[in-house]
C-alpha cells in the first residue's frame, strides 16, 4: 500500500508523543511535525491534514485507533466545546510532564542553556476548583435568555455555562442566580457584532481564605440598568459572603474587558484575601494571581532560596498591588516596589498600611526608567513582568545597577528563556535554578520562578 501524500486533505496515521504550549498534541510523520488538538501523548490516531507546510501541518482527528492510557474523561460536560480549558481530557500527571518539558525545552532551544537547572514542577494540590476569579462574556441567547460563559474554541461564540469545574465552586451558585436575574431584569445583553446592548461581562472574585465574594457587571452604558440597587440588595440577601456589587463601564468597541472607571453599587468595592499571613484588598480590576494556593507554595520556594536576613535591600519590579513585595518585605531590611499603573500603587500602599509594614515604599513609573533613578545597588531584584517579558531597557538597567541576585517570575517560558539568555550572555550573571509551578491545571500554561546570581 502506497504512503499518503503530504498535502491538505490527506489522511494519515500517527502517534502523539508530546503536548505543545498551544495545548495541541504533537506527533511526527515522515520527519514532519503534526499538531492535533484534543489529543494525549500515547494516542495512536487517524487524522486529516488541514493546514500543510513543508515541515509541519495542523490536523484534526478522524478516529482514535488506540487511546492513550493517559486519556481521561473530562470533568466538564462542555469540555469538547469550551475554549477555557484545553487539557481536561489529559491525565493530570501527563499534564505535569508536558509542562516540565515545555520549560526545559524553552530554556534549551531559546535560552541556549545546555543543561538548564530545572527543578521538578510543583503540582497543584487541587487541579480543579482552584481559580479565585472568573470573567464571563455575556451575549443574547435563544428565547430571550442571557448567555454567559467562555468562548467556543477558535471563535467568539459563547458556550453557555452555569458552573465551571476550574473556578472555586462557591462561585457556581452565584453565577447561576445572576444569569437568571439578568434575564428577568430586562437589561439588554451586549451584542459585539452591532455594538448594542448593555451588559458585556460578569466578573466574579472570591477570597480563597476568607470566602468573601465580589460581583462586577461590566456595561456599555451606566444608565441602562434600572433597578440595579434593588437587585443588588437581593443578591446580597441570597449570598451573605457577597461583600460588594460593582459596575464597570466599558464603552469602547474592542475586546478589552474593563473600562477605566468602576463604581460600587452596594457594600465594599474590594474583597479581603489572606496570603502568606498578610491581608490584601482586591478590587474588580486588580491583578492578583488566580491560584492562591500555588502562589503561596511558590512564595515558600522564593523565601527558601533567598534566605533573607533582614538587612537586604529588595526591589520588586512590576509589583502590582504588592502581592510579592509585602511577604518579602517582612524578611528584608528595605523593599521598593515599582509599578506603571498608579491605581495599583495606591492599592499596594494601602495594603502595606493594613499590614503595618513600614520598611516598604512604592513608586509609579516604568521599570526601565525608575531602576537607574533609585540611586542604590539592591541586593535582590524581583521581576514579574507581563507575558511579553521585560523591555530591553530593563535588562540594560539591571546590568547597570548590578544587583547581587535576580529572581524572575514568569508565566511564559519562551519570554523567560529569552530574557534569561540576555541577562546571562555577558557573563555577569549565572542561572542557578528554575522552579516551575502548575498555577493553571487543565490548561497548557505554566508559571516559573528563576534564580540568578552574580558570577564570581
Amino acid at each position: 500500500m502506497s504512503q499518503p501524500e503530504w498535502k491538505q486533505g490527506a489522511a494519515i496515521e500517527l502517534e502523539i508523543t508530546d503536548l505543545a504550549d498551544s495545548g495541541d498534541g504533537v506527533g511526527r510523520w515522515a520527519d514532519r511535525v503534526v499538531f492535533v488538538p484534543e489529543t494525549v501523548p500515547g494516542d495512536y490516531l487517524s487524522v486529516r491534514l488541514l493546514q500543510v507546510k513543508p515541515t509541519f501541518a495542523r490536523a484534526k482527528i478522524l478516529s482514535i485507533l488506540d487511546p492513550s492510557p493517559d486519556r481521561v474523561r473530562p470533568g466538564c460536560i462542555v469540555a469538547d466545546k469550551c475554549g477555557g480549558c484545553q487539557w481536561q481530557h489529559v491525565a493530570y500527571g501527563s499534564q505535569l510532564l508536558a509542562k516540565q518539558r515545555q520549560v526545559e525545552q524553552a530554556l534549551t532551544r531559546l535560552g541556549g542553556f545546555e543543561e538548564p537547572p530545572v527543578l521538578p514542577i510543583l503540582a497543584a494540590a487541587a487541579p480543579l476548583a482552584y481559580r479565585n476569579k472568573a470573567t464571563y462574556p455575556v451575549a443574547p441567547g435563544p428565547d430571550d435568555q442571557i448567555r454567559a460563559g467562555y468562548y467556543q474554541k477558535g471563535s467568539h461564540k459563547i458556550v453557555n455555562l452555569n458552573q465551571c469545574p476550574v473556578q472555586d465552586d462557591r462561585l457556581d451558585p452565584l453565577l447561576r442566580q445572576v444569569k437568571q436575574d439578568l434575564t428577568a431584569s430586562g437589561w439588554e445583553p451586549y451584542d459585539e457584532t452591532t455594538h448594542t446592548g448593555t451588559v458585556r461581562h460578569l466578573a466574579l472574585r472570591i477570597g480563597r481564605r476568607t470566602g468573601e465574594m465580589l460581583l462586577t457587571l461590566v456595561v456599555r452604558d451606566w444608565e441602562a440598568l434600572p433597578g440595579l440597587a434593588t437587585q443588588a440588595e437581593l443578591w446580597r440577601e441570597q449570598f451573605p459572603q457577597l461583600v460588594g456589587v460593582c459596575v464597570n463601564q466599558q464603552p469602547q468597541r474592542n475586546n478589552v474587558i474593563f473600562g477605566p472607571e468602576t463604581r460600587c453599587v452596594l457594600g465594599r468595592p474590594a474583597l479581603e484575601e489572606h496570603l502568606n499571613g498578610l491581608v490584601f484588598e482586591i478590587r474588580p480590576e486588580t491583578f492578583f494571581q488566580v491560584n492562591t494556593d500555588q502562589t503561596e507554595e511558590l512564595l515558600k520556594t522564593i523565601h527558601q532560596q533567598l534566605a533573607l536576613t533582614g538587612r537586604e535591600i529588595l526591589v520588586d519590579a512590576y509589583c502590582g498591588v504588592g502581592t510579592l513585595t509585602l511577604p518579602l518585605a517582612q524578611r528584608a531590611g528595605r523593599a521598593i516596589g515599582i509599578e506603571a499603573q498608579a491605581e495599583a500603587v495606591t492599592q499596594a500602599r494601602h495594603n502595606a498600611e493594613r499590614n503595618q509594614l513600614t520598611n516598604v515604599e512604592f513608586q509609579v513609573g516604568k521599570v526601565a526608567d525608575l531602576l537607574p533613578q533609585l540611586g542604590l545597588q539592591p541586593d535582590v531584584v524581583l521581576l514579574d513582568p507581563p507575558r511579553k517579558g521585560c523591555e530591553p531597557g530593563v535588562i540594560e538597567a539591571l546590568w547597570a545597577i548590578a544587583p547581587s541576585r535576580i529572581v524572575y517570575m514568569s508565566c511564559k517560558p519562551a519570554t523567560l528563556a529569552r530574557d534569561l539568555k540576555l541577562l546571562c550572555e555577558q557573563g555577569q550573571y549565572q542561572l542557578d535554578r528554575v522552579q516551575p509551578a502548575d498555577f493553571f491545571p487543565q490548561t497548557p500554561h505554566v508559571e516559573c520562578v528563576a534564580f540568578l546570581s552574580e558570577r564570581r
